[in-house]
């Protein structure tokens, strides 16, 4: 039975929640980790910006990416990419 849009928000931001603290690399090789703000919110430590999980909700229709101009759209697309196509988050599709 495929998983409804909700479930996989809620798998996805439970495995993105799991790794704060460990360094992702963005598409050009930036390097960064992330904290958990809150229960719908990380936080990068390269920027001020906060990510919250509706943002990744609404990145994951763009899924699987193969760069970041799909979501330019988007609040802070290349940490988004970073995180949703690292192999720790994406392995669920």
């Amino acid at each position: 039975m495929a998983k409804g849009k909700a479930e996989i928000i809620d798998i996805v931001w439970e495995k993105v929640i799991s790794h704060a603290g460990e360094t992702f690399t963005q598409i050009e090789g930036g390097v960064f980790t992330y904290n958990v703000e809150s229960e719908n919110t990380i936080k990068p430590d390269r920027t001020n910006h906060n990510l919250s999980k509706g943002v990744f909700e609404d990145a994951l229709a763009f899924v699987p990416l193969k760069d970041t101009v799909p979501i330019q759209h988007l609040h802070a697309p290349s940490y988004l990419y970073a995180i949703l196509m690292d192999d720790r988050i994406r392995r669920l599709w």
